[in-house]
């Protein structure tokens, strides 16, 4: 990296102070959009093409604002009291609960998904404000992120929230079939260990992990674990997640008599969409909670409203939220203002004629959303797991989730020179994603030192 370059991104992380171009600013993490910025600029910079001052400032310290919690430091502190005490007074009772499936168990409409958040004022302020349900995964930030969790619930009555993990294996990104290395003996391990971070004896829903085919979801070493782990009281209900070929796996779910709950990306810019509703009815009917994520469906400025319309955020979630067959969806907020428009939502969760027409337009704007449906996989010469790039893809440009992005591809496990042997790219996306440019854009996150990141 460039001296100029290494001078602009000099950032100390897990604190509140950060340099950018010899000024100090407040921050959490700033540099998940940062890196954005720097991954589109990067050749520019260290030819001296582009001077710091070019990377506009303002825009970064917007960015920075809605990344990671950071709004939390933004506000003036008479706000923060006041959000923490209107978050204190309000009745979850008020909130629409559905039923989740078969559990029994009555939770919010919308509740959040950490995945990118570990500030634990956020966290905080949502099981305050009523959304008892907090979902993880074992691998999100490196581990950080059930941490985060285990602190805010440290010391709080177990029956006044609702928690979920997930684990997953070694598998082949392009089959989803597992390798020889995911054991009944590695999930375990796993789940040990999210146990004792989270500071708990037991999770509430256990998801066996980014499953899409029938042989993983019914993989007999993971399906002995979660079974063995219900009998010793450190779950209580087993789940799947999945983000591609969702009816399959939800179907295979259903008819293998052992879940309790589906996880399934669900949005108004899937395809095939009508598919997947009926595999969710489908698995209602059966008893199965059903619980939607995705639901903004990968705009390019994917979180809420960093630069888009808010309207965008509320139609994605009431859309989902019309189904009456899903139970609950997970969102994933990332600031107090975004939680204060989640919990405007469930108290009307109707879409308004302004929302109806909006989400007419939506549906033909740009998206980042892969729709997974791995048409490109045979025309790949390298035989490239294209659908799991763009959702990385997703996950650093829209998300600004730059150590979800880079975990994800660093579990690709791809080979030293992608892309490097083809003159032409023979995949044609059937979405229109230009698949080589996005995954040269991508692929450059895997020479960044993890340090950087995290």
């Amino acid at each position: 990296m460039g001296v100029q370059a290494s001078r602009l991104f000099e950032f100390k992380f897990k604190k509140t102070r950060c340099k950018i171009d010899n000024r100090v600013t407040s921050c959490w993490e700033s540099g998940i959009y940062a890196y954005g910025r720097f991954a589109e600029n990067k050749d520019k910079i260290e030819e001296g093409d582009m001077s710091a001052k070019e990377m506009d400032r303002r825009e970064f310290l917007r960015s920075s604002a809605t990344g990671l919690g950071a709004f939390v430091f933004l506000l003036p502190a008479s706000q923060r009291a006041g959000l923490a005490k209107e978050a204190q007074q309000r009745d979850p009772k008020n909130y629409p609960q559905r039923v989740l499936g078969k559990t029994g168990i009555r939770l919010p409409a919308i509740t959040m998904g950490v995945m990118n958040s570990d500030n634990p004022s956020l966290i905080r302020a949502a099981l305050d404000a009523g959304m008892m349900h907090l979902d993880t995964a074992h691998a999100y930030m490196r581990g950080r992120n059930e941490e985060a969790v285990g602190e805010v619930i440290k010391g709080r009555p177990r029956d006044s929230f609702f928690l979920s993990t997930k684990v997953g294996l070694p598998k082949d990104e392009t089959t989803g079939i597992y390798d020889q290395s995911a054991t009944e003996a590695a999930f375990l391990s796993r789940l040990d260990i999210s146990l004792k971070r989270l500071g708990l004896d037991y999770v509430d829903i256990l998801y066996h992990h980014n499953v899409w085919k029938k042989e993983a979801v019914l993989y007999e070493p993971i399906m002995n674990a979660m079974a063995k782990a219900k009998k010793a009281g450190k779950v209580r209900f087993t789940g799947i997640s999945t983000h591609r070929n969702e009816p399959e796996a939800i179907l295979t779910a259903v008819d293998s008599h052992f879940y309790d709950v589906v996880l399934t990306a669900y949005n108004f810019r899937q395809k095939h969409q009508e598919e997947v509703k009926k595999a969710i009815a489908r698995a209602a009917e059966a008893g199965l909670g059903v619980v939607g994520m995705k639901a903004m469906g990968g705009s390019p400025q994917s979180n809420y409203g960093r630069g888009r319309e808010p309207e965008e955020a509320r139609v994605g979630l009431k859309w989902v939220l019309q189904d009456a067959n899903v139970h609950m969806v997970i969102a994933g907020f990332t600031t107090f203002d975004q939680l204060e428009m989640d919990v405007k939502i469930m108290q009307d969760m109707s879409l308004t004629k302004r929302e109806k027409a909006y989400l007419q337009k939506a549906i033909s704007m740009t998206s980042l959303y892969c729709q997974g449906c791995e048409k490109c996989l045979g025309s790949c010469l390298q035989k490239l797991p294209i659908p799991d790039l763009m959702r990385a893809y997703m996950y650093l440009y829209g998300y600004r989730n730059i150590g979800a992005a880079q975990d994800l591809l660093l579990s690709l496990h791809l080979p030293a020179n992608v892309c490097n042997d083809c003159e032409t790219c023979p995949v044609g996306c059937p979405s229109g994603f230009p698949v080589a440019k996005k995954i040269a854009d991508l692929i450059r996150l895997r020479d960044v030192p993890p340090e950087f990141i995290a």
